[in-house]
């Protein structure tokens, strides 16, 4: 018999083929040492930044148990951004004893872990710098910045004054809300009007929310708060001023929450009229019953996105004299030359703003859930 002959599997084939699984990693001590320096560079600054708040508080009267505490809590808080930087160390050391031991896998997971926790680290520095660089601004000039703007001892003694002229703010937009809502569906169905009966209707709509779109509501405020008292329109010419800007403010907003309703109108399908529409119900029935409500549901976080903005032009109503918490700021900053006031309604807008945008997100989210999960 002749010699049998052997022949070495091709690469790539049969059952000795191998995986090839690449080199071995190298451990990534260069973003290691780019975090380490930068962890350095803004603790060393905010240890500066903490020391320069304390002095300028120990220098304006503030002294304490709790001053101490707090800037001790603050000192705490700084060094938190080295924990990634601990955490990615730690995995650099695994990623070198993986490499001495020939483990390739244990030396790619640690190598990875090390990458994602050096960003990490550096994402937290760089936050904390901006923080940094936002406070040494403010104790600019030997605390010029915070003091023009954030004088405690002002703030604490104007706030019941800004606090009660706020209320104002709160009565406009309460009630321009209230109105909005009921006139803008009056003008989104008017533009819906069928037929040609109800064209002039329909243009007549059009015109009025393309007018009042393009005209800034700091001018209707103006021209309804100075020029309605000049005709003397009996009833009309009695109003308030604060009836005014309401009136202003209902009709300014009222054409962009018209255009919201019919959008939202739109976004119904048609087969949805064609259905109520065999069903005997007449056109209003039809907008009514079946068209209006499914609409209003699909447009909830857009209005409320629009009342947010209302709220905010509530601060436009100083052009007429209404002394508003805007107003009443302007008048303590005449007084004491400072803005420390006028800060305090800023605060006072973000503290009711804020609530309402995370609601209206959050909103936002469960109806982009629904749809993705196939809900009407």
């Amino acid at each position: 018999m002749g010699a049998t002959t052997h022949r070495a599997p091709s690469a790539g084939t049969g059952p000795a083929r191998r995986l090839d699984i690449g080199r071995m990693p190298a451990a990534p001590t260069a973003l290691l040492l780019s975090a380490l320096v930068m962890v350095i560079a803004v603790e060393a600054g905010s240890l500066y930044t903490i020391g320069a708040i304390r002095k300028a508080l120990l220098g304006g009267g503030f002294a304490g148990w709790w001053v101490s505490a707090a800037f001790v809590l603050l000192t705490l808080m700084s060094t938190m951004i080295a924990l990634p930087l601990i955490r990615a160390f730690n995995r650099w050391r695994d990623v070198r004893r993986a490499i001495a031991r020939n483990d390739i896998v244990a030396a790619r997971v640690a190598r990875s872990e090390a990458h994602d926790r050096s960003w990490i680290a550096i994402g937290y520095t760089f936050a904390q710098f901006i923080v940094v660089l936002a406070v040494q601004f403010l104790l600019a000039n030997n605390q010029a910045v915070a003091k023009t703007f954030f004088y405690v001892p002002l703030i604490v003694e104007t706030f019941p004054l800004v606090l009660k002229a706020f209320w104002v703010n709160i009565e406009i937009f309460v009630v321009a809300e209230v109105l909005v809502l009921v006139w803008g569906l009056i003008v989104a169905l008017a533009m819906f009007a069928p037929g040609t009966a109800g064209k002039p209707l329909r243009i007549i709509a059009a015109v009025y929310v393309d007018v009042f779109r393009a005209i800034p509501a700091i001018l209707v405020i103006f021209l309804v708060g100075f020029g309605v008292p000049l005709t003397g329109v009996p009833i009309l010419k009695d109003f308030s001023l604060t009836s005014y800007v309401i009136i202003a403010l209902t009709l300014t907003v009222g054409a962009y929450v018209a255009e919201t309703y019919r959008a939202g109108i739109q976004s119904i399908h048609w087969s949805q009229t064609a259905a109520a529409r065999s069903l005997g119900l007449s056109h209003m029935q039809t907008l009514r019953y079946v068209i209006v409500p499914q609409g209003v549901r699909h447009i909830i976080p857009p209005l409320l996105n629009q009342f947010i903005a209302l709220q905010k032009d509530t601060a436009l109503v100083n052009v007429v004299g209404v002394i508003d918490s805007f107003n009443q700021s302007m008048l303590i900053a005449a007084n004491h030359y400072n803005l420390s006031a006028v800060t305090t309604v800023a605060v006072l807008f973000i503290a009711i703003s804020i609530p309402q945008t995370r609601f209206v997100e959050r909103m936002m989210q469960r109806d982009r859930a629904r749809l993705r999960a196939g809900g009407v």
